[in-house]
């Protein structure tokens, strides 16, 4: 059996560099950005208002003026207007500093009256107060995201602010997702006492979604060997990424390490020194494709998706590995087995702030009831049995 690292290493190692698309802005939200965005303009791009209120001179405060006649109204939007010397401009946030201003006086600190703005008794302006310097943000050619970052919503801002009505993103890859066994029944159908609801798959499926991977689809098959041969040999004509959950233990109708091998899948490896997904299996196919054949049991094909799944479709999509995340465990745990543990955990926080880890408990790897209300799960190492309160671990968010 391969260490969890070494299984790392092989999958990542075995993964194509999908190519690059141009999509819209709206469109690329959730994908991985392959080019640099650089700012178009200084931001911002003029000296900018920051409270509704008046522009003046502050020469004209220096000289103990306190009343200044309104010469003009500029809003958010306007061209810039020269101020005259004596006077004052009322101005919206947002708007272009006036040309020869160079004081805003929030409009809580002045009275209007005929059209004369008064300062308020007693208060006392700034120069420069309350404008936001042009360029202040970034200058014109700064690069704003650079080529692997995800695109956030706050991203989408940004690449808008540049100008940009396309962008360069990793293309998304076709991936399929079959469950097997004679004993799931999908949701919606009758039921019988000897069968057990369909969720691995569709849980699979709103993971990948949910890490920005959309072209999926899910498909079920049933333990019978021209069957399968039928099925996966389909599926995996017609995708990049082929996920199969079930049939890959020890049981005499585990049929798919087989099936993958007469379909010209070459075995990379079988059996991870883990818990739970021991049993997992992963290939490459005679076009590239990755085929990942993950245990059937609920909390081990979840485990499995994340921690090896989702991180080779990061890395064929060309984005930046994140640094890793920690995580101290709130309680004493113990794991006698001589393999790596993946434990679901709640986080919590510490009366000082450190992120703590709660153990949740599942009766078996079948319990993926167990894992509602988990963030994530930490990574126990296979060389240790018991693990302290406080003993820091690497923590894997959903």
């Amino acid at each position: 059996m391969l260490t969890t690292a070494a299984a790392r290493r092989a999958i990542l190692g075995a993964m194509p560099a999908y190519g690059k698309e141009s999509v819209t802005v709206a469109a690329s939200n959730g994908k991985v950005l392959r080019q640099s965005v650089v700012a178009e303009r200084d931001q911002p791009p003029f000296d900018r208002v920051m409270m509704d209120g008046i522009a003046i001179s502050y020469a004209d405060v220096e000289n103990d003026t306190r009343e200044f006649p309104i010469q003009a109204t500029q809003a958010a939007g306007d061209k810039q207007t020269s101020i005259e010397a004596g006077k004052a401009i009322e101005v919206m946030t947002g708007a272009s500093l006036p040309i020869g201003a160079d004081c805003i006086v929030p409009v809580e600190r002045i009275s209007l009256c005929n059209n004369i703005a008064t300062l308020e008794a007693g208060y006392e302006a700034k120069q420069n107060q309350f404008i936001h310097p042009r360029g202040s943000d970034h200058m014109k050619g700064t690069e704003l995201l650079s080529s692997g970052k995800r695109v956030s919503s706050m991203d989408i801002a940004i690449i808008n602010s540049c100008g940009l009505t396309d962008v360069d993103v990793s293309k998304s890859p076709r991936i399929r997702v079959i469950s097997t066994g004679n004993e799931l029944v999908a949701a919606g159908e009758p039921v019988g006492p000897h069968q057990i609801r369909m969720s691995n798959g569709p849980a699979v499926i709103a993971m990948l979604q949910q890490h920005g991977y959309n072209d999926c689809e899910h498909d079920h098959a049933v333990d019978e060997l021209d069957l399968l041969r039928e099925k996966i040999g389909g599926h995996l004509d017609n995708s990049d990424v082929l996920v199969l959950s079930g049939g890959v233990s020890m049981g005499k109708a585990d049929y798919i390490p087989q099936v993958l091998g007469e379909l010209g899948v070459e075995v990379v490896f079988h059996k991870i020194s883990q818990r739970p997904g021991k049993p997992m299996w992963f290939g490459v196919g005679a076009k590239g494709q990755a085929v990942f054949a993950l245990p059937g049991n609920p909390v081990s094909t979840l485990v499995c998706c994340r921690q090896y799944v989702i991180p080779a479709l990061n890395a064929a999509s060309g984005e930046r590995e994140q640094p890793p995340e920690f995580a101290s465990l709130a309680q004493a745990f113990t794991f006698k087995p001589q393999l790596t543990c993946f434990l679901p955990v709640r986080l919590i926080s510490s009366v000082g702030g450190q992120l703590l880890a709660m153990p949740v408990h599942a009766n078996t790897s079948g319990d993926f009831a167990s894992l509602t209300g988990t963030d994530g799960y930490i990574e126990l190492p296979l060389e240790e049995a018991n693990f302290p309160a406080g003993t820091a671990a690497q923590l894997h968010r959903w």
